[in-house]
């Protein structure tokens, strides 16, 4: 069957197209993403503003339109941390609903977490042992740790590389004492939460999904996206240390020309960089590989997992 799968994130409204069975790996077929960046449309009081809501249905509309062009049978949406810690939340979900007709599913923290770590699990296979997983969007960092489809700790926290850069970044380039300040801030938020997961022992494998990871592994030297979803990735904390205090030195523009730095993320970067260091540093992690399959994968293979036996045969 071909799904749709409708991301409403923090930096993008993502549309991804596969043709998927169970028991086989989802197919991409096509992908429509636009740049929305909700987190940074929030108002004083933590609110989506009218404007950003009108951007978002008519995001919403294109999305749909591009599913109807391209055959799909079902389209599933979901919203992540932008949509979740809106203080108009509900307004929203409901105004969206009543003009797209799209029944949007929040996702909690802790959701995000194990779906993306069901991705990575399947991605990997039993042979990788116990999986440290991280993914950092624009809005939250996951961490989930485990050796079966689902993990024994799944943490969120408010460590997004567009929430960060908004509310702790706003010069450019980045004032250093506020890098240093951010650098102090993301640690002791990790540091809380690494107790949790060392008591299973260190993992066999840590991989890490999410935009801002593979956009830090290019500039460590990872083979470019047009050589394959197959080859693989890594990046190593030494190499990331080197990079951070000069991504620091460098202004929005210098960073967008960068290779495999896209113009629109180029801004979120540094925190990304930040918050990348803080994890592998003190999660203990000296080289991760960056896996192919995230948060938009794991929908849909739960959503496979969960068909109804007269319809596997589709």
């Amino acid at each position: 069957m071909r799904l749709g799968v409708l991301d409403v994130g923090s930096n993008t409204v993502h549309l991804l197209v596969v043709d998927a069975h169970p028991g086989a790996r989802p197919l991409p077929a096509h992908s429509h993403k636009a740049e929305l960046r909700l987190a940074q449309l929030l108002d004083s009081s933590g609110a989506i503003g009218p404007e950003g809501v009108d951007q978002l249905i008519a995001t919403i509309q294109d999305a749909l339109q591009a599913a109807e062009d391209k055959g799909c049978e079902d389209v599933l949406s979901f919203a992540t941390s932008a949509v979740r810690e809106a203080g108009n939340a509900d307004a929203v979900l409901a105004r969206v609903k009543a003009e797209t007709g799209v029944d949007l599913q929040v996702l909690s923290g802790e959701e995000e977490a194990k779906l993306t770590f069901l991705a990575a699990r399947r991605w990997f296979g039993w042979s990788a042992g116990r999986l440290l997983v991280l993914d950092i969007g624009g809005g939250s960092l996951e961490v989930a740790y485990g050796i079966d489809e689902e993990p024994d700790a799944a943490v969120s926290l408010p460590l997004g590389a567009g929430r960060l850069t908004a509310a702790w970044l706003p010069g450019d380039p980045a004032d250093p004492q506020d890098v240093k300040v951010l650098r102090r801030h993301v640690r002791a938020q990790i540091a809380r939460t690494v107790g949790e997961f060392s008591r299973f022992g260190s993992p066999d494998h840590v991989v890490a999904t999410s935009k801002t990871f593979k956009q830090l592994a290019r500039l460590a030297g990872a083979a470019r996206s047009a050589e394959g979803l197959y080859v693989q990735r890594e990046l190593k904390r030494r190499s990331l240390e080197d990079w951070v205090p000069r991504l620091a030195a460098m202004t929005e523009r210098e960073r967008g020309e960068l290779p495999g730095v896209s113009e629109g993320r180029a801004g979120q970067l540094l925190a990304g960089a930040l918050v990348a260091e803080g994890a592998m540093d003190l999660f203990g992690v000296e080289t991760l590989e960056i896996c192919p399959w995230a948060l938009r994968e794991g929908v849909i293979l739960r959503r496979l997992d969960h068909l109804p036996e007269d319809q596997t045969a589709l």
